[in-house]
């Protein structure tokens, strides 16, 4: 079980994701604006955060560049989610530090997918970076 986050302003979206990875054994955290989820990333930090791009308050893209700025969350692996589906939107999310990136409309077992694919890289990044203090 991984700890998340949703930042997600549609709530179709929102009940979508959160119900998926729930059924899915994950615990699910979902904000609806940026200043919100940064807040509570920051408190607590998460396994993994999803981000749409547009939010009330604070972007998806302006949340993620805060995170990749602080040393408690760089490694958080970020999922952008988000209707923006150009290639140029892509390109500047991964610039900015996104781990990976889906376009709306998605199918909830490609999200479950992608967001086992990066747990599991998440935990084996962090099991090197132990095992290297030894």
């Amino acid at each position: 079980m991984a700890r998340i986050i949703l930042a997600e302003d549609d709530d179709i979206v929102g009940e979508l994701v959160v119900n998926h990875l729930m059924d899915a054994g994950h615990a699910v955290g979902w904000l609806q604006n940026g200043d919100e989820a940064l807040s509570v990333i920051r408190r607590k930090i998460p396994d993994l955060v999803i981000l749409d791009h547009h939010m009330p308050e604070r972007s998806g893209r302006d949340v993620l560049r805060e995170m990749r700025k602080e040393e408690d969350l760089v490694l958080v692996p970020v999922l952008m989610l988000t209707a923006m589906s150009g290639k140029t939107d892509e390109d500047i999310a991964f610039y900015e530090g996104a781990d990976d990136f889906m376009t709306k409309p998605f199918s909830p077992r490609d999200l479950e997918a992608r967001v086992e694919a990066l747990l599991k890289k998440s935990r084996r990044v962090l099991s090197q970076a132990l095992a290297g203090r030894d």
